[in-house]
Parts: C-alpha cells; structure tokens; sequence
C-alpha cells in the first residue's frame, strides 16, 4: 500500500530580535507600527496560512554593557498586537510566545482564554522557559532556574491553565426571555491546583473559548523540552529543517508520543524555515549571496566573534583571520540575553572548529561567521523551492514549515504569489479554509476536559 500523501502546514513568523532581517533593503519596514503586523497578518491569511507567529523578548539584548543595536531592539506587547490582529483578520490562527517562568497561570489562562473568544477560536500560545538572571532581573521573582526546574515549572504552569481553561464546561451560560442570561451551574469556574510550584484556588472568569483551550506549541530542543512537547504540546516549533536532522529529529520526539497515549497525527513538527526566490535557481542564489552578506555587515560579524569569544574583539579586523587567542570560558559577561551564547556548552572546542574550516576554505573572520549562521532553508526558483518544502514533509522531515522572511514585513508576499499556488497545483496545500479555528486548520481535536482539582 502506497504512503498517502500528507497535506503540507505553513505558518509565518514576524521576526522579533534577530539578526535575520536585512534593515539596508528599502523594502523594511518597522516592527513598532501596527501597519507593519497587519500588512504581514493578512498576506499569510491570503496565503491560507494556519497561522502567524509571534515570538516575545522579555528585555533588549545587550553587548559590552551596551544595548545591542545591529538588530531589532524592541517589540509591543504580544497579547496587545494578536488581539488588534483578529479583528482585521477572519481565519489565520494567532500565536503567542508568552514565557512560563516568570508569568502566572491564571493571568496567562486568562489572556489566552479572552483571545481565543475575540478570535473565534484562532488562539495559540507557544510555551517557553526563560534561562537567564538577566533577563529574570526585570521581574519581581528575579534569577533563573535549572533546566530541570524551568521545565518542571513549565509543566505545572501548563496543567494549571489546563485546569483553569477546563473549569467551564461550555454550556452554563444559558439565555432566557424572562431572566436574561444567567448561569446553569453555580460551579462554573470553580478551580483547585496544588503542587510545589503553585498553590491556587478560586474561579476563573472567562467561560470556555471555541476551541475548548488554545493550541499549544512548544519550541524546546533539550532532551527536556522534546519530552515536554510529546507529554502535552500539539505542535513543535523546531530548528531541524533539512532532511537527515529533520527526519531524525521527526522520528524521535514522534516516537515518544505512545507513552502518553498519544498517536503520531496528535503533534505537528514544524521547523522554522528562511526562503530567497529569483526567476532561476541561478538568480535566487546570487541574491541569497547578497541577504546574508547584508545579514552579516563587518560590525555584526565582529559582535558574533565577541559572543563567543567572550571578550572585547572592538579592534579585530572582520576581514582577516579569527583571533589566535582562546575564548575566555564560564559565564558570558560580553552577550547578555542571546540564547547562541548558553548554546556554545564548549566555546574552545567551536571556536577550533571555526579555525578548522576558516583554514580549509580560506576564510575571513566575516565570511567565516556568514558560513556558521547561515540560516537560508529554500533558495531557488518558485517550483524549485515548492519541491523542496513538499520533498521534506512527504519524507516525513517535517509536517510544515513557519516561514520567516529576511525583510519585514512585505517579504513574505513572492512566497504567497509564486510558491503557495504551485503547491496547490500539487493538491498538498489548502486551496481555501476548510474550517473556522486554527484546531481546524491544523486537523487538531479538541482537547478532552480535565478535573477542576489537582
């Protein structure tokens, strides 16, 4: 019996601090202004996307006590923009990143709840653990925790906005010509949760959303995070966009989902994904040439370099050879709330990789950091690139792609006019809406209710 063929999930993402916008373009435009979401919102929705990401920093970024200025240095309040964005969209799905380490369950429950009302069940939240004392020093229960303890925390947060969003059945609310509306049960939103995390107990006032609770997306890597993401998420945000990483990476958090009673159709793998289109593959290449050398300017090359060498490199020339001395080990005192900088676990053993291949293919300090944080997925003709995308998820790389272009926020309009029909012609992608909520768009059920107490 033949595979049957699997219908592809695209979903994209609005930059938040990155390095991956290209501000020289004349086609950027501003991640402050309301225009810049809804232009972005409403061509994925053209598009007949699942969804819009939307990704939180919870503090600007900072490099030699400075506020890091080569990128993105702000972004408005998640909830504030996805609530402005459902009332000019009708079906895209609208995703949040809103962290668990340093919110509470029944104002994060509570915001998700309202959203997914406002939206007509169109809410997501992508659950994330925060790492750092730096970030932690702008709330009031500063510091950090443990890998384990973050994702212990984040557990017990999720299961009490289940039980929050859980503590309305969906039909107490009951309209009557003589009475009004009224409730039918004197219980609704009564809720109980007890652990060693949280000790909560009371009602919540927000009666059960049209999609039952929001879809749950996580976006953890570690061993931590993919149990995380089987045991309770239905999708995973992940950074394993080729073929062999991402078939590998597919495989092995699909194959830890039977031990929570879960089948493979119950979590989607959604890689992050960049794309450049030309008329030719030829073309396209050129211009991906030109993205990343703009991605990469010699001062941002410089401020990767000090990342993870952990010192002042202000006088290294960006284009010559890497610095002879050793980065300096332990704590970073140069990057502060860059995520790449805890990812280098052995900063000598990296920094003698680069050397290595600097070496082998003659490579300056700039062409050398463009290499290492390449970030283009798709490059090539718009059929080029539609047979790649449906190539990855038909081999079961992937179940979509969250798409994430290099200019704001016009950039993602070539992939909606040139590629998204193509993999229609193809019948692997949605020609319209076929349902009304993202749980629809993503072929998710709704989730089974829980018990008020825990």
């Amino acid at each position: 019996m033949s595979k049957p063929v699997k219908q592809i999930h695209l979903a994209a993402h609005f930059p938040g601090v990155n390095n991956t916008t290209v501000w020289s373009d004349p086609a950027s435009g501003s991640h402050i202004e309301f225009s810049s979401f809804v232009h972005f919102a409403q061509t994925a929705e053209r598009g007949k996307f699942d969804f819009m990401f939307l990704a939180e920093g919870l503090r600007l970024r900072e490099q030699n006590g400075l506020i890091y200025d080569l990128d993105v240095v702000g972004r408005p309040d998640t909830f504030t923009v996805l609530a402005a964005l459902a009332a000019v969209t009708d079906r895209l799905g609208l995703t949040g990143t809103i962290n668990s380490t340093f919110n509470e369950p029944y104002e994060v429950a509570r915001q998700f709840a309202s959203l997914d009302h406002l939206s007509d069940g169109r809410a997501a939240w992508n659950v994330v653990t925060s790492w750092d004392a730096f970030t932690g020093e702008n709330f009031r229960r500063g510091g950090y925790l443990a890998e384990d303890q973050r994702y212990s925390r984040a557990e017990s947060f999720l299961r009490a906005a289940h039980t929050l969003f859980d503590s309305w059945r969906g039909d107490e609310i009951v309209a009557d010509k003589q009475r009004g509306v009224f409730l039918s049960d004197p219980q609704a939103g009564a809720f109980s949760y007890h652990d060693q995390h949280f000790d909560i107990g009371g009602r919540f006032n927000v009666p059960r959303s049209p999609q039952g609770r929001p879809v749950i997306f996580q976006a953890g890597d570690s061993d931590h995070g993919r149990e995380f993401a089987a045991a309770a998420a239905d999708a995973i945000f992940s950074r394993h966009g080729t073929l062999a990483d991402g078939q590998a990476f597919y495989a092995d958090v699909k194959g830890r989902l039977a031990k929570y009673g879960r089948r493979h159709d119950q979590l989607l793998i959604l890689p992050a994904a960049t794309f450049v289109l030309g008329d030719t593959d030829a073309e396209a290449a050129d211009i991906a040439h030109e993205v990343r050398l703009a991605q990469v300017s010699p001062a941002t090359a410089i401020k990767f370099l000090e990342q993870l060498w952990n010192r002042d490199l202000s006088d290294h020339d960006p284009d010559g050879p890497l610095p002879t001395v050793d980065p300096i080990v332990g704590e970073n005192t140069i990057a502060k709330g860059r995520a790449s900088v805890r990812m280098h676990r052995d900063p000598i053993a990296v920094a003698n990789e680069w050397r290595a291949k600097a070496e082998a293919e003659n490579l300056t300090t700039r062409e050398l950091i463009v290499e290492v944080t390449g970030r283009q997925n798709f490059v090539g003709s718009p059929a080029t690139v539609a047979e790649s995308i449906n190539h990855l998820v038909q081999s079961d790389a992937s179940d979509g792609f969250i798409l994430v272009p290099h200019v704001t926020p016009s950039g993602l309009d070539p992939f909606v006019d040139k590629v998204v029909p193509l993999l229609q012609e193809r019948g692997v992608f949605r020609a319209d809406y076929a349902g009304a909520t993202l749980r629809d768009h993503l072929g998710l059920a709704e989730p089974a209710r829980q018990s008020r107490a825990s």
